[in-house]
């Protein structure tokens, strides 16, 4: 588990930021994730508060960056799917 104030200020700000502006609820989310445990909750007690598992918070808090946003971005692709039938 990262250690408590592990973000800098600036990260923090940038983080905030992206909270209270963005329109994607899941990058909000991971956002607010990274950002509980910077104050020093644990994964448990992120879990609880936000209802979502265990395993979410502990992934957030390995593979989201704070300083490159896009690993927060929902990578699944976008458009139009190959049918199945021409």
């Amino acid at each position: 588990m990262p250690a408590q104030n592990h973000l800098s200020q600036n990260q923090k700000q940038r983080l905030i930021k992206i909270l209270k502006e963005s329109d994607d609820n899941y990058m909000r989310e991971k956002v607010l994730i990274l950002l509980l445990i910077n104050d020093g909750k644990t994964y448990r007690g992120i879990s609880e508060v936000m209802e979502v598992t265990y395993t979410t918070v502990a992934y957030w808090s390995v593979h989201g960056v704070p300083d490159n946003l896009d690993s927060f971005l929902d990578k699944r692709s976008p458009g139009n799917f190959r049918k199945v039938t021409p």
